[in-house]
């Protein structure tokens, strides 16, 4: 079926990978719809290691939709479905919005736009720190959570100065996050 209702892709010797879409009608509450099931099969003859296989091994992946566009994008939108329940996660529990403070829904808005806006400010503030790999943290990430941003750079000790008529921020000079922050700050500046 893979090979007659998909397109086959060889992302590596040994490595092939069908994706397609096979066009049904169901039956739903006396109703016809038409729906597409989506698929992708991998087939492993060789492992990654270069060790050939006796018997290939199979994968699959089947996706039920209605959405009218290609197997890999219906797929890819699958697969990032848990990166937007992330981003809900950490809205209600690091910026602790998980009750709303009052019974008025005004108020509750208000507070809710500001709860994103900060939401916002912490995501630019994680992807611009990821954009060297100056971190002392010892796993490469695609993503900071919130909680490591207010961890590491907005809780940064520090101390504020007034000497010659100017204001100045003071951060020891062993702190670890100190290249990281300088660097946020003159990229934000």
């Amino acid at each position: 079926i893979a090979r007659k209702y998909g397109i086959c892709c060889e992302e590596r010797e040994g490595k092939k990978v069908y994706l397609g879409s096979i066009p049904e009608t169901i039956q739903i509450k006396d109703q016809e719809r038409s729906i597409r099931k989506v698929f992708k099969v991998t087939e492993r003859t060789i492992s990654r290691d270069g060790q050939i296989f006796l018997i290939p091994e199979y994968e699959f992946e089947t996706y039920w939709t209605d959405l009218e566009v290609p197997s890999h994008v219906v797929i890819s939108l699958y697969h990032n479905h848990g990166t937007c329940e992330q981003f809900h996660s950490e809205i209600k529990s690091e910026l602790d919005l998980e009750r709303l403070p009052s019974g008025k829904y005004e108020t509750n808005g208000l507070v809710l736009h500001f709860g994103v806006f900060a939401y916002n400010l912490l995501r630019l503030i994680g992807q611009e720190s990821l954009k060297k790999q100056d971190t002392p943290l010892k796993k490469k990430t695609t993503r900071r959570s919130i909680r490591t941003v207010i961890q590491n750079m907005i809780t940064l000790a520090s101390k504020l100065v007034f000497r010659g008529r100017q204001w100045k921020l003071k951060v020891a000079e062993t702190n670890k996050w100190l290249p990281v922050f300088t660097r946020l700050y003159q990229a934000f500046y």
